[in-house]
């Protein structure tokens, strides 16, 4: 599994393991979580910038956009259950 690290300010981290990524009406999404644990949570990202060097993520709050999302990431994970 992937890993990444994304910086929240200047002295701040934080580690996302990535499970998969998608492209959705031309925007880019990760399903990532901080555990590789079976039950473990997990949060998914949307692209809202990119440089050369880095790109800018969101967490997605919308219920809407969280249900479409969460069909798709199941569906490319056969075998995982996203609640």
């Amino acid at each position: 599994m992937n890993k990444i690290t994304f910086d929240i300010d200047q002295n701040e981290s934080v580690e996302f393991f990535i499970l998969e990524q998608t492209k959705l009406n031309g925007q880019t999404y990760l399903l990532v979580t901080d555990s590789e644990e079976d039950e473990a949570e997990c949060l998914i990202l949307r692209e809202v910038g990119e440089t050369v060097e880095d790109s800018t993520y969101e967490i997605v709050e919308d219920d809407n956009e969280l249900e479409a999302l969460q069909k798709v990431f199941e569906t490319l994970l056969e075998d995982v259950i996203i609640e």
